[in-house]
């Protein structure tokens, strides 16, 4: 019996191994969520059956997620668009509580910090623009602290001055990152089409902002930098999306993480990223002790903990990709339309909402077997995992279809607005 048993466990230990290694060939390495050498340590210890010493690498990289800060500064000008930028890649409302004030005239020479109302560990920072100030470029970073950033952005309306362009290398001399913002190119091109109604062409146009701010630049005698046209309004339209992947692409794994999740959902490739993230992340809570059993009568048992734990899961998910009671409301109210016609477009509002038909207990059952007919078992065997893994990962893919079919709706909604 006992070497049946052992036989078992080795079988257990080597199911999970396989398993573990052929799940990260997925993901490329720019969208793993823990470093390469990480994944490397985890898959050793399990090939060499230290289920101990995996869940302590596990342990310490989802704590290393959750502790990790991410401070973003962005400078520019009073006018310049600085505080409509900042509320938007926080997803906040220019008249939300948090929100950074726009249109007010800059007469604070501090630097002020807004959390992300959901990433607290993201913090965007709103520094005076170097124009305001009687600081030398370097003395501007000293001031306003440098070394605490891990990127700047430099915001125009117009075009980059000397001041920027003098701070852009005083940055790059203190080897961080920057890039160079042109917001409002909405407000140029409507401009642009209303006084050339017949010549009008937006690419056209857009060219020469981009050639006029390179001129700066040139004359300045610097190779051009990173540089994105941008509005504010619409985030999802001109470089914005370009910006982000260029931010993700230098910064360290656990930051871009969190900095993936900050975002707001402004194409559906970013959905889709944020989705691949919040699987890595399940997957990795799976292979925790508390989920992982070698006995398989244990696995399919939901505790009240459980479903607690799988409600606060939803809210997160539903909270990280804005299809959100709060966020739902918001929208809803803009669009003039009741908050229940909203949500009847939508599955995840409804998850955990008793009705005659089914109990919350049977609908989850449905779910947990709807999802394992669609993907099948992702598990060897011998490897036994709780139902609460499989139903945070059918919501995970719950709230991704909820957030596309958002998407498109505002798509819609601002395609009608500039036609």
């Amino acid at each position: 019996m006992g070497q049946l048993f052992s036989s078992s466990k080795d079988e257990h230990h080597k199911d999970l191994d396989s398993t573990f290694t052929e799940y990260f060939k997925k993901f490329k390495t720019e969208n793993k969520i823990i470093p390469q050498e990480t994944i490397a340590s985890i898959e050793l210890s399990l090939k060499n059956r230290n289920i101990q010493g995996a869940n302590t690498s596990i342990t310490d990289a989802l704590k290393e997620i959750d502790s990790t800060p991410l401070n973003v500064a962005v400078t520019g000008e009073s006018g310049a668009g600085k505080s409509a930028l900042i509320n938007s890649m926080r997803g906040v409302g220019h008249e939300d509580k948090d929100a950074a004030e726009v249109g007010v005239v800059e007469t604070i020479m501090k630097r002020h910090p807004y959390k992300h109302p959901i990433i607290p560990n993201v913090v965007i920072w709103d520094l005076p623009g170097i124009g305001t100030t009687n600081f030398p470029p370097k003395d501007y970073l000293e001031k306003m602290k440098f070394h605490e950033y891990d990127f700047f952005i430099i915001v125009s309306a117009t075009h980059f001055k000397k001041n920027d362009i003098d701070l852009a290398k005083a940055i790059s001399m203190v080897k961080k990152d920057f890039y160079f913002v042109r917001t409002k190119v909405d407000s140029d091109l409507n401009n642009e089409k209303e006084f050339k109604p017949h010549t009008f062409n937006r690419e056209t146009v857009l060219q020469q902002i981009r050639t006029s701010c390179v001129k700066i630049f040139q004359e300045s005698n610097i190779d051009e930098p990173p540089m994105f046209l941008i509005s504010n309004r619409n985030l999802s339209d001109y470089d914005f999306p370009i910006l982000m992947d260029k931010v993700m692409s230098v910064l360290p794994v656990y930051k871009r993480h969190i900095f993936m999740l900050s975002l707001p959902n402004i194409t559906g490739a970013a959905i889709e990223r944020k989705r691949q993230f919040l699987m890595q992340r399940i997957w990795l809570e799976t292979f925790t002790t508390d989920l992982l059993s070698t006995i398989p009568s244990l696995a399919h048992l939901l505790m009240d903990s459980d479903m607690e734990n799988l409600e606060k899961s939803l809210n997160f998910y539903r909270t990280v990709f804005g299809v959100d009671d709060a966020s739902l409301q918001s929208l809803a109210k803009d669009w003039g339309m009741s908050v229940d016609q909203l949500k009847a477009k939508m599955k995840s509002p409804n998850v955990f909402e008793t009705t005659k038909e089914e109990t919350i207990q049977e609908r989850l059952s449905r779910y947990y077997e709807e999802f394992c007919l669609a993907h099948g078992h992702l598990f060897n065997k011998n490897v036994y995992v709780k139902e609460l893994y499989y139903l945070k990962l059918c919501f995970v893919d719950m709230v991704t279809d909820d957030a596309n079919v958002l998407l498109k709706e505002i798509c819609s909604r601002n395609n009608l607005v500039s036609d």
